[in-house]
C-alpha cells in the first residue's frame, strides 16, 4: 500500500487501513448473526419438515376408507404411497404459489410506493429498499418442494421397512 506510512512535506505521516482492519470486532460480530440466522433457518426447516409429515399423516388417517378400496380393487402400497404424494405435492405447491403471491405482491408495493419508510438519518436510506430476483425465487420454489417431498418420503421408507418386517414377523410365527 503506498498511501501507508508515508510523510508529506510538513512531516504529517499517513496511512491507511481497511474498515474490516478499523473495526475487525464489529466483522466478528456480524458473522456470529449469520450463524444465528443459519440455526434458526435450520431450526425452521426441521420444525416444517416435523408440521408436514404429521399433517401428511393425518391426511392418511382421514382417508383411510379410501386406502381400503384402492386395496379391495388391487392397488400395491407404492401406489397408494404415490397418490398420498402427489396429494401433498399439490398442497404444498398451492401453499408455495399463494406465498409467492403474497410475498411478490408486497414487494411490489414496497417498489412503487414506499409503504415502509425509515430514518435517513439512522439508516442512510428513505425507504425500506426491496429487490425482486424472478429466476431466484424459482429456484427456491423448487428447492423448497424437492425439500419438503424428501421430507415426506422418509417417513414412507420407513413406514414401508416397517410393514415389511411386521409381515415378516406374522408369517414366521
Amino acid at each position: 500500500n503506498k498511501v501507508n506510512r508515508t510523510q508529506d512535506r510538513y512531516h504529517s505521516i499517513f496511512s491507511s487501513q481497511t474498515v474490516y482492519e478499523a473495526y475487525p470486532q464489529l466483522f466478528t460480530w456480524l458473522e456470529l448473526l449469520d450463524i444465528n440466522v443459519w440455526i434458526i433457518l435450520g431450526l425452521m426447516i426441521c420444525l416444517a419438515g416435523i408440521t408436514m409429515t404429521s399433517g401428511l399423516l393425518i391426511i392418511i388417517l382421514e382417508r383411510t376408507s379410501m386406502i381400503g378400496v384402492l386395496k379391495a380393487i388391487g392397488s400395491r402400497n407404492r401406489t397408494i404411497r404415490h397418490t398420498f404424494l402427489w396429494f401433498s405435492a399439490f398442497i404444498i405447491s398451492r401453499g408455495l404459489l399463494l406465498g409467492d403471491i403474497l410475498g411478490i405482491g408486497l414487494v411490489l408495493l414496497q417498489q412503487y410506493t414506499g409503504l415502509v419508510t425509515l430514518d435517513p438519518q439512522t439508516y442512510y436510506v428513505s425507504e425500506a429498499p426491496v429487490e425482486l430476483d424472478i429466476p431466484i425465487t424459482i429456484l427456491l420454489n423448487v428447492a423448497t418442494l424437492i425439500v419438503s417431498i424428501s421430507v415426506l418420503i422418509i417417513p414412507y421408507c420407513f413406514w414401508s421397512l416397517l410393514q415389511e418386517n411386521a409381515h415378516l414377523t406374522q408369517h414366521t410365527i
